[in-house]
């Protein structure tokens, strides 16, 4: 299936490892061009080189207010356009409702949250028709996770933040779609099983949980979200689609 993506520019923020990187390397796959993102300067720089020529790095911070504007014209300044981008970032802190304090959520809030805020807005001012916003948020959307209680009070007010831009934009024929990602088999999720103490028994019992009895890999998540970020989605916006295995069990 052609997804329409050649020479189409897409940001990908996150982009230097797990499921940004995953869905930057789908997009190159299909024949588009990105602009990874990502704090680390040098795994920015090594990601772009793996990727090849249809990439560009950028060290950056999605809780600097700059950072939106530099993105959009580093793509347009490299790839000669913008056509979308993916907002992925890196999840909270984990900790209890008791235990989280409030640097944790101020630090969290800014970058996750306020972050992306900014880029969305940032990104759809600057988007024509036919352009895309997408956000990689969480099943947290839908159900809290035990054990990331700043990741659930942040990720379904994003999800909210999203169905109210596509519905302002949608007239200028813009989308703006989230993913919900559960257990990816990423290194974020393995930190998180090994939380447990026993990380085998951790993922065994999460894999009991899930109707397809696995985790996803990153490459199926990416396909999944380049698949959302082409014109071959043109149709949805405001979804939120779970990534997930079948692991939700509600509609």
């Amino acid at each position: 299936m052609d997804l329409g993506l050649k020479d189409r520019v897409y940001i990908v923020t996150g982009g230097s490892r797990g499921l940004g990187r995953a869905t930057a390397a789908a997009l190159v796959a299909d024949g588009a061009k990105v602009v990874v993102s990502g704090r680390d300067e040098k795994r920015v720089a090594a990601t772009a080189a793996e990727l090849g020529p249809n990439a560009h790095g950028v060290a950056a911070d999605n809780a600097d207010p700059e950072v939106a504007g530099h993105l959009i014209g580093a793509a347009r300044e490299r790839f000669g356009r913008f056509d979308g981008v993916l907002i992925s970032v890196g999840g909270p802190t984990p900790g209890s409702a008791a235990s989280n304090t409030d640097e944790q959520w101020r630090t969290a809030f800014e970058s996750v949250f306020l972050g992306a805020v900014r880029l969305a807005r940032t990104a759809v001012a600057e988007l024509g028709e036919g352009g895309v916003v997408g956000l990689v948020l969480s099943g947290s959307v839908h159900e809290p996770i035990p054990g990331l209680t700043i990741s659930n009070g942040l990720r379904p007010g994003l999800a909210g933040f999203a169905k109210s831009l596509a519905e302002e934009v949608g007239p200028r024929g813009i989308r703006v779609v989230g993913l919900l990602p559960a257990r990816i088999d990423t290194d974020r999720v393995r930190e998180l099983d090994a939380l447990s103490g026993d990380a085998d028994a951790a993922r065994a019992a999460q894999e009991s949980r899930i109707p397809l009895r696995r985790y996803g890999t990153p490459e199926e998540f990416g396909r999944t979200a380049a698949f959302l970020l082409s014109p071959a989605a043109s149709y949805l916006t405001g979804v939120m689609l779970p990534v997930d295995g079948g692991a939700r069990h509600g509609f």
